[in-house]
């Protein structure tokens, strides 16, 4: 037995991917339904089944890592505990203002009402204090008010208070006192909030709706990772359990539990880490991650062999951008992997309203599925419309048989008769609804932001990615698409050697020329290097490591003096020098061309200094695909407008270098890849098959 074994868990909306490797590289998968009721279920019922098949004992399991969308819905379903939330006396209607865009129909809406704040009226109290924006204390903190505060706040028995007073990045005094008062007076169960501690940074809108989402969500997760690890242990697994954050790393249970606000994007991150790794492998820098489950689709950027990372995001927002449009949903100021996110998936729905027909949003989840599913589900979705254009196999598809017949008639009920179309040209009709609007989160990441993704790579994720992967890539003239081996559990893979990671931030507001200036700028420079010394204590405290074992960045945020928005701009290592500061404001003028196409070079200056503390997992090896019995057979495929019969390939029966051309479908138990007309590729030696289009064969030209 091999106590090295790493066991990676997903839990998506649909599906609970669940993934082991051993000291070898060997790669054992298991894919099972979701238990949204309690998703320790599934995901055990999963943990049980790999153990089994690769006959590991639990004991032997000495990591665990996972990946939960929980913090995205506790949001979104508004399903968290109740919170006070307390601000500086004068600014308690700071939520219900808050910033709200109206976007696509809301425009037009004659009726259209104000979201309710994320905290009642009832629930919000201001107290009397006043700080300046360079940190001087204009009016204290009156006592007796807070104590007063404290008592109301103890008098509704809220499960957790977020705090976020005016200024405190800068000087959190009133704040701490503030925490003080509330926790003699709460019980001990309670946890008090405040924002000089979660997101220390400008911006009293963002820092408050932060500070307040890590109250809200913290007691839920804390309740979750607690049930999970005693299920654990209680299974024989006492590995640590390790949580994906946003920005790309996992970090500790317990850490996780006290900052649930940075496990927002905790699935999505993952597939996006996992993209980069296999593009590196085989020396692709440049790619676009492509992860489609049954209920989303997101699509995230790789450029350089760098995810890209943003500093806020909206959870809930929706628009032309991708659902993170400013002031469509709840802004989060904290690191995360910048991705487009879409509600198609293989469990979207398909319906007619008014004869029009429509894909998504609604999924329908695990309970009870798709049709084809034969788990009482009626409705068809965009799996049942895979299955009946021959995109997928009856007999593999994981634990399930897939059932043509309800596929059908679920189709022929819902979208055939309704517009009046036979049930093959109703079902291609879904498909191609579910690729464009899947191509508008592709969209979003490149064509939006003024970058053509024609000299890009698509790298397919997700157990429904390779069905629509190549066809989506022709929408965009991208020429080559990757789909690696256990593509359908794409993302928990990405977890397999994901690093331990913590990252701290600060507003540190300074131009550039007081920094890099002879007289001013030895005081200012040694001031924004005690700042970064202070944030690479506290991240390497969070991680309990030692400066020699981690590895730490440096970076600033960095704007036009008066401008709202600043870009993160890596800092080099050693000393923080006049050099330093004028290297990272070229590098800031550069990024601002690449973005908006203006080259200019006005006075600049810094908001924030950045640390980012990375203990690496350990192996760097990727899983491979393992060898397997290849039946080849053919299947009626829907392709350009007619079925034709196509060659079917087992993917663990193809050789290393043996040449797959489309058409064809290669299959393999959690997905099914599509390769069309004008397509060709080999599998390498981990299995990982790299898709080219062919110049002159296909349907489209290609660069």
């Amino acid at each position: 037995m091999d106590p090295t074994c790493t066991v990676a868990t997903d839990v998506g909306g649909t599906f609970t991917d669940v993934v082991l490797i051993d000291g070898t590289g060997r790669v054992t998968v298991a894919k099972t339904l979701t238990t949204p009721g309690d998703p320790t279920e599934g995901l055990l019922r999963g943990v049980r089944k790999v153990l089994a098949e690769a006959r590991v004992a639990p004991g032997n399991v000495g990591r665990f890592v996972h990946a939960t969308t929980l913090a995205t819905n506790v949001i979104l379903e508004r399903t968290g505990v109740p919170v006070a939330f307390v601000t500086t006396e004068g600014f308690t209607s700071m939520l219900e203002l808050g910033r709200r865009a109206r976007v696509e129909g809301e425009r037009y809406d004659l009726a259209y009402t104000q979201p309710e704040p994320p905290v009642p009226p009832s629930h919000t109290f201001g107290v009397p204090e006043r700080i300046s924006a360079g940190g001087e204390v204009l009016r204290p903190l009156d006592e007796e008010a807070a104590a007063r505060t404290a008592d109301a706040v103890a008098a509704l028995g809220v499960a957790a208070v977020a705090i976020c007073l005016l200024h405190s990045y800068v000087n959190p005094v009133h704040e701490e006192r503030l925490a003080a008062l509330l926790r003699a007076r709460l019980p001990e169960r309670v946890p008090v909030v405040a924002s000089s501690a979660v997101w220390p940074e400008m911006g009293e809108y963002e820092r408050a709706t932060t500070t307040l989402m890590s109250a809200y969500v913290g007691p839920v997760m804390d309740s979750y990772l607690r049930r999970l690890g005693g299920r654990l242990r209680g299974l024989g697994i006492t590995a640590p359990v390790h949580v994906m954050e946003s920005a790309g790393g996992v970090m500790p249970a317990a850490l996780a539990a006290a900052r649930a606000v940075h496990t927002i994007e905790s699935g999505p991150a993952a597939g996006v880490v996992a993209a980069a790794r296999q593009g590196a492998r085989r020396g692709l820098a440049d790619l676009v991650s492509f992860d489609m489950g049954g209920t989303t689709a997101k699509a995230g950027l790789v450029r350089g062999g760098r995810p890209g990372i943003t500093h806020e995001f909206q959870v809930g927002g929706r628009g032309s951008f991708g659902g993170r449009r400013p002031g469509t949903g709840v802004p989060i100021k904290v690191p995360a992997i910048d991705l487009a996110e879409v509600g198609s998936g293989g469990g979207s729905l398909a319906w007619v309203d008014a004869g029009t027909l429509r894909v998504g949003p609604r999924s329908a989840g695990a309970d009870p599925g798709p049709a084809c599913y034969g788990r009482g589900g009626t409705l068809p979705t965009v799996t049942d419309a895979d299955l009946v254009l021959g995109y997928l196999d009856p007999d593999g598809f994981g634990e399930f048989r897939l059932s043509p017949e309800r596929a059908r008639e679920a189709i022929r009920a819902h979208v055939a008769e309704p517009l009046g179309v036979d049930v093959v040209r109703a079902a291609a009709a879904v498909h191609d609804i579910a690729n464009a609007q899947m191509g508008a989160a592709v969209h979003v990441v490149t064509v939006r932001r003024g970058i053509d993704p024609r000299g890009f790579t698509l790298v397919a994720l997700g157990g429904a990615a390779p069905t629509h992967a190549v066809r989506l890539a022709e929408r965009f003239g991208i020429g080559r698409v990757l789909v690696p081996p256990h593509a359908g559990v794409g993302s928990a893979v990405g977890l397999l050697h994901a690093d331990l990671a913590v990252e701290r931030a600060r507003t540190f507001l300074a131009p550039v020329s007081s920094l890099v200036s002879c007289s001013a700028g030895r005081e200012n420079l040694g001031e924004l290097a005690g700042v970064f010394a202070g944030l690479e204590r506290a991240a390497l405290a969070d991680l309990a490591a030692g400066p020699a074992e981690a590895r730490v960045t440096r970076s600033v945020g960095m704007r036009f003096v008066g401008q709202s928005h600043a870009f993160t701009v890596d800092l080099p290592a050693g000393p923080i020098t006049p050099g330093t500061v004028r290297h990272a404001a070229e590098e800031f003028y550069k990024r601002y061309h690449e973005s908006y196409g203006l080259d200019l070079r006005d006075p600049a200056e810094v908001t924030t200094a950045r640390v980012r503390a990375v203990l690496p997992s350990g192996s760097r090896d990727l899983p491979r695909a393992g060898p397997g019995p290849d039946a080849p057979g053919a299947r009626r495929v829907w392709l350009d407008g007619a079925f034709r019969e196509v060659p079917v390939r087992s993917r663990a029966g193809l050789a290393p270098g043996e040449t797959v051309t489309g058409p064809c479908v290669v299959t393999e138990p959690q997905c099914s890849l599509l390769v069309p007309p004008g397509w060709r590729g080999a599998p390498d030696d981990t299995g990982a098959l790299l898709l080219e289009a062919t110049r002159g064969e296909g349907p489209w030209p290609t660069r």
